[in-house]
């Protein structure tokens, strides 16, 4: 049950296109923006007139907070990051967790009232500017979707580089690698629960017809994106760590490698479009490359203490993988900011400042002594396989907050609309 309604991309100007979103260290594909519903028309008969009025007032927040602010989210400066932009951030995403307890009651015990009100919201990736449905578990669906953009955003604000006590030099803080980690597993928390608890309500017809946005492929890549990062961030810190082993550095570029390979393989067929989506393709790209050219440097290093001809062969081979998937991360990364809407790098800082140095110098030189050292014959040609870890990252474990104190005393009427 639950009818839909999808306006194509051409019917109007509600859908938001920046000409730029300034520096990326996360990609956010936009922010999915709700419109306005009225909650009187469609419960006026079934509820109370203050708990309608309830409802009104918390989506009104956010229709009007998201429509307002949401573009400023997404354009991120590093001079305005913690200013106004960062406190919008996290003022949209409290009226978010204000309003889901109180929209859950709509959904309790497969109410009737759940398909009582009809949904609108407006798209970023699908070619459908907007869809509207008529079922509550799609509100709730849209809700989490954007709590998990928020947060994603949150941890771009925190991944900016800044100057530093010193005046000189832009890096990100420990306080704000470490912050961010746990944003990531709290976005992949809502995604999760979103791919889990919720989607599993929607009927089939229903699932099949929601904007690519929250397809479940969208949902399950964006989960994986997240988890991928805060691994990035791990490895980072690992980097800078004087205790960590090159054995750690290595699995922590191969649970990268991993992420970001699952991310691929969701988001890969599926129809993403309008710029947001077509850029988001190339970001995972990008990514996955880059991530491929820290654990063959890695395994590389790891190949070279063996003391045999093949060990070392493997080696050279896979640093010169290393460095080939290197520069095409580049390419990748020219190409991810050159589509619209256009994107900045940020000053280089973590994994990939320290890579970028050691991976062409340390290629280089660990090819020219081997190939010194033995017959070209027993250098490989092709890269040895990466060693295959668990991923130890997991999303954190959300689950739906429970129903408002309000809907206990509220007596629910059938009625025959």
């Amino acid at each position: 049950m639950g009818c839909l309604v999808s306006t194509p991309k051409d019917s109007g100007g509600n859908r938001r296109k920046p000409g730029s979103i300034g520096e990326v260290s996360v990609y956010v594909p936009g922010l999915r923006i709700p419109k306005p519903v009225d909650f009187a028309q469609s419960l006026g008969d079934h509820l109370s007139k203050k708990i309608v009025e309830r409802l009104s007032a918390l989506r009104t927040r956010i229709v009007v907070m998201a429509g307002q602010e949401g573009p400023t989210i997404t354009r991120t400066k590093r001079k305005s990051a913690t200013q106004h932009g960062g406190s919008t951030l996290l003022d949209l995403l409290q009226a978010l967790e204000d309003y889901l307890p109180v929209l859950l009651g709509l959904v309790n015990d497969g109410s009737h009232l759940q398909y009582k009100v009809q949904f609108v919201w407006v798209n970023q990736e699908d070619d459908a500017e907007e869809t509207a449905m008529s079922n509550g578990w799609y509100e709730v669906l849209s809700v989490l979707h954007l709590m998990a953009m928020l947060l994603l955003s949150q941890a771009n604000f925190l991944l900016l580089p800044r100057s530093s006590t010193d005046g000189y030099q832009l890096k990100v803080s420990e306080e704000s690698r470490r912050a961010s980690v746990d944003i990531f597993l709290k976005a992949a928390g809502y995604l999760d629960c979103a791919v889990k608890h919720v989607l599993p309500q929607l009927p089939a017809e229903l699932r099949r017809n929601l904007p690519v946005d929250l397809a479940e492929g969208t949902l399950r890549a964006l989960s994986l994106q997240a988890l991928g990062q805060g691994v990035d961030i791990q490895l980072g810190m690992a980097i800078d760590s004087t205790k960590a082993t090159l054995a750690v550095k290595r699995r922590l570029a191969c649970e990268m490698v991993k992420c970001w390979q699952q991310a691929q393989d969701n988001i890969m067929n599926l129809p993403l479009a309008n710029d947001w989506g077509e850029k988001h393709i190339l970001f995972v790209k990008w990514k996955y490359v880059e991530a491929k050219a820290a654990a063959y440097y890695y395994h590389g290093l790891i190949l070279d203490e063996g003391n045999t001809e093949k060990s070392h062969g493997m080696a050279v081979a896979a640093l010169q993988a290393a460095d080939e998937y290197f520069k095409e991360s580049k390419k990748l990364n020219e190409a991810f900011n050159a589509a619209p809407p256009l994107s900045r790098n940020p000053p280089l800082w973590g994994t990939m400042k320290y890579l970028s140095e050691k991976i062409p110098k340390d290629t280089s030189s660990k090819v020219r002594i081997n190939r010194d050292l033995y017959s070209h014959e027993r250098i490989m040609e092709t890269a040895p396989t990466l060693p295959d870890f668990a991923l130890a990252l997991k999303p954190d474990e959300y689950q739906l907050p429970a129903l408002d104190p309000s809907w206990k005393t509220e007596n629910i009427k059938i009625g025959t609309n």
